[in-house]
């Protein structure tokens, strides 16, 4: 069994080609862009490998203590404006919260 296109329509094939890449291309190329503000004090939060002594030392006491989940265990301290996520005992990332 063999496929044969009409001719009229062989004559239009380039064009109609040439449109569909033409109207998927402008698809394509709108895109939402998410913007956050950039944060310029992070050098007075909790670096990466401290220890839980060595924070609640520099930074006192934390507002609240959330308990350990998973494995491995994740602890969070929330302070007044960060919270610290720990795994085990040392800090593995701050997230500043305003």
């Amino acid at each position: 069994m063999s496929f044969q296109i009409r001719p009229k329509l062989r004559s239009k094939l380039p064009q109609l080609l040439a449109a569909i890449v033409l109207g998927s291309a402008s698809f394509a190329a709108v895109a939402d862009e998410l913007r956050t503000p950039a944060v310029s004090d992070q050098t007075n939060r909790p670096a990466r490998g401290m220890s839980m002594d060595k924070v609640e030392a520099t930074y006192g006491a934390p507002s609240e203590r959330l308990p350990a989940i998973g494995q491995p265990p994740i602890t969070r301290w929330k302070y007044p404006g960060f919270e610290v996520y720990f795994e085990h005992q040392l800090v593995i990332h701050t997230v500043t919260i305003g």
